[in-house]
């Protein structure tokens, strides 16, 4: 049954009307909260719902869904759910779900880590923190495809790129990876590609020196692809049939090794030299490029990225000029617009994976841009100078304590180091008292590191200061190899021991060469200038704070601020990964009541919060269905059945798990072609792993036959995937596991409102039947994963915890009935929509009851013949009407997929409407001949500011139907900061770093291009 806004009110407030006494009576509901949040987060009221169903002919949402969802899917009984603890009746109110989110928090315990392992506290400026982490203008941002109103955000891309271009000594850099773990396979994948073909069925050889959870990784993405990783000292091993060599700098346990040797080695073999760096070390260090690397890898989450439990952190690989066309990820470019001004864009977009699909070299979609930014920003308002400042700090922190140690008599080695000790254990100091040590420090809430031969690991980082160099060496005293004290009577003060330290690094691996030298790092250093740079770039990017973004599939709804809020709490942002489980209480909480909702949600029986995007969600689910064949003696299963309509992700996806792509066809109506499924399925019936399907379909519609869909797998022994990027259409009305899905990935930064972040964060965890949990990922640091667990596919155990806390937020405010409703308001808008535009477009694909799902498809192609109007001019049109394009050309060329969610009020659904149905009179303008053919609005959007004030006008049309063609645009407009950007200019001039500041003038400081 349908619940309306008012029935979702009084579950939050329970109370009958007319109730004399108790919990239902009217007393009562006036006593009750009023900050419910269903209310809030639907865009509809009831009236509006009236008037769009009387619109559809329909009665009610239950109507309009029995005509939408097949009834061979729907739950016959209503979503449950378990409670908030202290919620057993109703859902909590916003400020009621901060309370508890605030008492689970105090569950985590915030000590002082010291484990390091690629991960280390950082010193947010709180700048960056309150106007880009905590600001919706920069984290409801889409991924940068439409450039003209990414401008923004692709500067401070670009400014990141550059910074670690400068920084690697590499000439080319993505603008972020996952994690450093996965950026080192992907490097892997990289150097696999670019290798002659007898070195490319070589090994893969990786420095024992390496971070576990790299290692691990590395190895997991390895024996899918049915490539060799051999893991030994590489000064000493025998590279001569490797195609690539992974080396770590420092390494884990803090030594600083000259790697040009081991590099030069690497290259008489004819293998790629990759090294995993310390971005922050590299200040001081001599960057991998000086030493021969061919790419440089690692994490930017020290440079004041939050540790967040593991994440989410901004990943970076850097490389030569050559291999920039292997390069995983986006790389920002610079370009021109149509007024031959400068203009960036994504460059290389070729090379993606929803161009190339199983021939694509990474399946990456959504990176960490969010974080990049952060880091960029972080690069830009330090500059050289405070950068160099802090990382010399933290050198003298850790310089200082072995200064203490030596005094003390424990047997450090005599390697560089830069901010990272490794306390050898030996005589006088043998495990157990290494052991007792820790325990003690752990006593005091400071984590040390234990290696496997029970010496311990100390890192040192920018939130450390002198009091815990002290603090260190007063239990390091008591376990001194000396006796008690040690240290020869003499006060172990850090003042007195950093007069003998050698506080400055040694040559050869001392840096000598500038960074950093572009004026954009020179320039923000005071807070007033950097708080405006931020708000300037800020305001060239389309976000959800201007309006809906209606893009089909990528499901961009309201992230609310009370979901946002915890992100910045200390107990949810300041945990270490790798800290004892035991002090993780509050997210140990968080993680068992999320696995169990969405196992609620979808009917399966057990989940992995690991994977950190939905295609590494889609990534894990195809390893665990992999090994579970092989645990059961079918090695030789490896054929993935795909619909030509799926996402671009699912290919290169099955393509990493090691599988082989088999396309299966789609009908004139969009659903797969069950015959074409049963002839591949019997064909191929002995090698069968896996059916790729997303439901609903990739064209909007809620398929008929899914569970025969399912049955035909299964018939013929493998297993069913199912995409869950369309969840937002199926939560509380029907569930993937009941209709024969063996395993799904929920993009939680769609259904589950974790921002976009303008193309990342996001996260993609897999929820699995119950002979696939013994399957799920493990972790060589902390156990988690099944029994039989497949390796690692995160650096981090949980992925991007701390995110987590929004889909968690978001879950435990809606309700069942709450989230029930939001997919029922979500099919009404999309058909309410497609219904309003039907008279104007041709909607392409629909139901057996004429109705589409939660997004719809309008096609465009008859456009270019009759007005040579194609769907880019119509995307770009958009923007001069003040909104973000819909999906273009996908999954059906010349065609635009439209979804508009729950969150978003009639109001807009009608202006987004009304613009498009303006863009079909225009369009018909030039059909009938009254306006030009190339001479037209649409073919010059946008308009920029500039544009439309600047003395020369020589169009056929006004300059008012340019820039002005709606009256909301009166109240509020938004100017694209550059004109139609030239794409192909910027593949063939690709500049992937900040080109002179000059060279922005004419288009950034235009008068009114900020307005």
């Amino acid at each position: 049954m349908t619940t309306t806004l008012e029935e979702l009110d009084r579950a939050a407030r329970p109370a009958s009307p007319g109730a004399a006494a108790g919990p239902d009576s009217p007393a009562h509901r006036l006593l009750a909260p009023t900050d419910t949040f269903p209310r809030r987060h639907l865009g509809l009221t009831e009236a509006e719902t009236a008037e769009m169903l009387e619109l559809l002919g329909v009665g009610s949402l239950d109507e309009l869904v029995r005509e939408a969802v097949p009834g061979s899917i729907r739950l016959d009984a209503a979503l449950e759910l378990d409670p908030v603890p202290g919620f057993a009746d109703r859902a909590p109110s916003e400020r009621e779900l901060l309370a508890v989110m605030a008492g689970m928090a105090a569950d985590n315990r915030l000590g002082r880590s010291f484990l390091g392992m690629g991960y280390h506290d950082t010193v947010t400026p709180r700048v960056i923190q309150r106007n880009v982490l905590e600001s919706p203008g920069w984290y409801t941002q889409y991924t940068p495809y439409q450039a003209e109103i990414s401008q923004g955000r692709l500067e401070a891309l670009l400014n990141f790129q550059t910074m670690v271009a400068d920084l690697t000594g590499l000439p080319v850099a993505n603008s972020s990876l996952l994690d450093e773990a996965t950026a080192a396979a992907e490097a892997m994948s990289l150097a696999a590609g670019v290798a002659p073909k007898h070195k490319a069925e070589g090994a893969f050889f990786v420095s024992a020196d390496c971070h576990p959870q790299t290692v691990a990784v590395v190895q997991t993405r390895a024996e899918a692809l049915g490539i060799e990783v051999r893991v030994g000292d590489a000064a000493t091993a025998e590279l001569g049939d490797a195609f690539g060599v992974l080396l770590q700098y420092p390494t884990s346990d803090g030594r600083v090794l000259d790697l040009e040797p081991v590099i030069a080695r690497a290259h008489e073999a004819g293998a790629l030299a990759i090294v995993a760096a310390d971005l922050l070390s590299l200040v001081l260090l001599r960057s991998p490029g000086e030493m021969g690397a061919d790419v440089a890898v690692g994490s930017a989450q020290r440079f004041g990225v939050p540790l967040g439990y593991g994440g989410p952190h901004a990943a970076f690989l850097a490389t030569r000029e050559e291999h920039k066309r292997r390069i995983p990820g986006r790389i920002i470019g610079v370009s021109q617009d149509a007024h031959g001004n400068p203009a960036l864009r994504m460059a290389l977009q070729t090379r993606e994976q929803h161009i190339r699909r199983e021939k694509a070299t990474s399946n990456i979609c959504t990176a960490q841009v969010l974080l990049a930014v952060m880091a960029g920003f972080y690069g830009v308002y330090h500059g050289p100078r405070g950068l160099t400042a802090i990382a010399e700090r933290i050198h003298a922190l850790a310089a200082t304590f072995a200064a203490g140690l030596r005094r003390l008599g424990f047997g450090l080695g005599g390697d560089a180091f830069f901010d990272t000790l490794r306390v050898p254990v030996g005589p006088g100091f043998d495990a157990a008292a290494a052991g007792e040590l820790a325990a003690a420090a752990a006593a005091e809430g400071i984590d040390l590191r234990r290696f496997d031969d029970g010496s311990l690991g100390v890192a040192f980082d920018e939130a450390k200061s002198a009091a815990d160099v002290e603090d260190l060496l007063r239990l390091f005293a008591g376990f001194a190899p000396g006796g008690e004290g040690g240290g020869g009577g003499e006060p172990l003060t850090p003042e007195a021991l950093a007069a003998e330290a050698e506080l400055e690094i040694p040559a050869p691996h001392r840096r000598t060469s500038e960074f950093l030298t572009h004026p954009v790092f020179h320039r923000f250093h005071k807070e007033h200038e950097m708080l405006r740079y931020i708000k300037r770039l800020e305001a060239r990017d389309l976000s959800l704070t201007h309006s809906m973004i209606p893009l089909g599939s990528c499901t961009m709804k309201l992230n609310a601020t009370a979901e946002m809020v915890p992100l910045s709490w200390p107990g949810w942002a300041g945990l270490h990964p790798f800290v004892p489980v035991e002090q993780t209480a509050g997210y140990q909480e968080l993680f068992r009541t999320l696995e169990r909702w969405l196992e609620q949600i979808t009917g399966f029986a057990a989940t992995s919060l690991q994977p950190n995007a939905g295609s590494q969600g889609e990534y894990t689910g195809l390893l665990v269905i992999r090994a579970w064949h092989r645990d059961r003696g079918d090695d030789q299963r490896d054929v993935c059945l795909i619909p030509v309509s799926a996402h671009g992700t699912n290919p290169a996806s099955a393509v990493m798990a090691g599988l082989k792509v088999v396309v299966v066809g789609c009908d004139e109506n969009g659903n797969i072609d069950l015959a074409d499924l049963e002839a591949k399925a019997a064909q191929h019936a002995d090698r069968l792993a896996a059916l790729m399907v997303t439901y609903p379909s990739t064209h909007g519609v809620f398929e008929e036959k899914i569970r025969d869909i399912c049955e035909i797998v299964h018939r013929h022994g493998g297993q069913v995937y199912l995409d869950g990027a369309n969840m937002n259409a199926q939560v509380g009305l029907c569930r993937p596991a009941d209709y024969g899905a063996d395993v799904c990935h929920l993009n939680l930064h769609k259904t589950f409102c974790i921002p976009h972040g303008g193309g990342g964060p996001g996260m993609g965890p897999i929820c699995v039947k119950e002979h696939l949990a013994p399957y799920l990922p493990g972790h060589p640091v902390v156990r988690v994963g099944g029994e039989k667990a497949i390796g690692p596919v995160a650096a981090a155990p949980w992925g991007s915890p701390s995110i987590l806390t929004i889909s968690w937020a978001y879950i435990a405010m809606m309700g069942a009935e709450g989230l029930t409703r939001a997919s029922q308001v979500a099919i009404l808008n999309a058909n309410y929509m497609a219904k309003r535009l039907s008279g104007h477009f041709d909607v392409l694909f629909a139901g057996r009851n004429g109705r589409v799902a939660h997004e719809f498809i309008l096609d465009l192609r008859p456009f270019k013949t009759s007005a040579g109007i194609e769907a880019e001019d119509v995307a770009k049109r958009l923007m001069d009407y003040g909104f973000h394009a819909p999906t273009m050309s996908w999954p059906v060329a010349g065609t635009l997929m439209v979804e508009p969610t729950e969150s978003e009020s009639k109001a807009e659904l009608d202006r987004l409407c009304d613009a498009l149905i303006a863009i079909r009179e225009e369009i018909r303008a030039i059909e009938e001949g009254r306006a030009d053919r190339h001479d037209n609005a649409l073919k010059h959007a946008p308009h920029t500011a500039h544009a439309v004030t600047s003395d020369a006008w020589d169009h056929a049309y006004s300059r008012e139907q340019a820039a002005w063609p709606a009256p909301w645009l009166r109240e509020g407009k938004f100017w694209p900061a550059v004109g139609r950007v030239d794409n192909a200019y910027g593949d063939r001039n690709l500049i992937c770093q900040c080109p002179p500041l000059e060279s922005y003038v004419t288009a950034s400081d235009a008068p009114g291009a900020e307005d």
